[in-house]
């Protein structure tokens, strides 16, 4: 069986002009401008309380901040654009004033908010619908230049979890990449991150299967980000609360590390980098 020593991974992500590292593993902060996101929905109910949020998670070690304005979870409204944008732009602004150290991802379906939010001093576009949802999204992102991380979903947000089914997930989930990594090359995106996409669209067995797979997504040779926070994998699989969720995101974290993950998507910074720490003194 091939081990991940094997694999030529991408380490470095251009984000405008200045490299990203990924030669050891990063945390990407979720920081959610939404009033319905499943777990922190409505905390940041201002940019001053954004702001300070951010400040935390870069104090904790994050090296991206993640800035969504749209929930996708199962059920959530759905957000004009306008709306998505009023949200978001007054924070990546912020965020690149008072932190112009941070790599700043936009966490967006759409090529109109991801256009806008690159313009305001975002650095990386993070799509979960892999430009399924906008036929405008690979142009866009080839027309900045800038990193695009490629989320696998399949179906709507609303019904995606409605009995999804697989064959085999991982290489269902493989073969989706395939053309889409194939024309984002032909436009000129030199960096995409792979994201199996943890929850949309599958059910719990698929995403331990994916987790437990997740080091053979290194064929591709780009690296790989893990959204596995605090999800309804963690917390329906141990009976508890999404708020009761962080021993067992720690857990899974921990597997995704040993797996070959570049990036943890996380809600709680301190505590991925901590796992981040150690595991590497395991790989020398």
């Amino acid at each position: 069986m091939a081990k991940l020593s094997d694999f030529s991974i991408k380490s470095t992500l251009n984000c405008k002009g200045r490299l990203l590292s990924l030669e050891q593993p990063v945390v990407m902060g979720i920081l959610n401008i939404t009033p319905d996101s499943f777990f922190d929905g409505g905390t940041l109910h201002s940019s001053a309380a954004a702001m300070q949020r951010a400040g935390e998670m870069i104090s904790g070690g994050a090296s991206i901040l993640d800035i969504g304005g749209y929930s996708t979870r199962p059920g959530a409204r759905d957000v004009p654009v306008r709306e998505e944008l009023t949200r978001i732009i007054p924070v990546i602004e912020g965020i690149a004033k008072n932190f112009p150290d941070c790599f700043i991802s936009v966490d967006t379906f759409r090529a109109q908010v991801a256009r806008e939010a690159i313009m305001a001093g975002a650095h990386i576009i993070n799509d979960v619908s892999g430009g399924d949802d906008d036929p405008l999204m690979f142009e866009t992102v080839a027309s900045f230049k800038v990193p695009y991380i490629l989320m696998h979903k399949k179906g709507h947000i609303n019904t995606m979890q409605q009995n999804p089914e697989y064959t085999n997930v991982v290489e269902e989930v493989m073969d989706s990449f395939h053309p889409k990594i194939h024309l984002l090359k032909q436009l000129g995106v030199s960096d995409v991150v792979l994201d199996p996409g943890f929850g949309f669209g599958k059910t719990i067995e698929h995403n331990f299967e994916l987790l437990n797979r997740l080091d053979e997504f290194h064929i591709f040779g780009l690296p790989v980000l893990a959204g596995l926070s605090r999800k309804s994998t963690v917390y329906r699989t141990l009976g508890i609360t999404a708020k009761e969720a962080l021993n067992g995101t720690t857990v899974l974290h921990t597997i995704a590390l040993l797996k070959g993950a570049q990036i943890l998507r996380a809600h709680d910074v301190k505590e991925a980098m901590e796992c981040i720490t150690l595991t590497s003194k395991l790989n020398g």
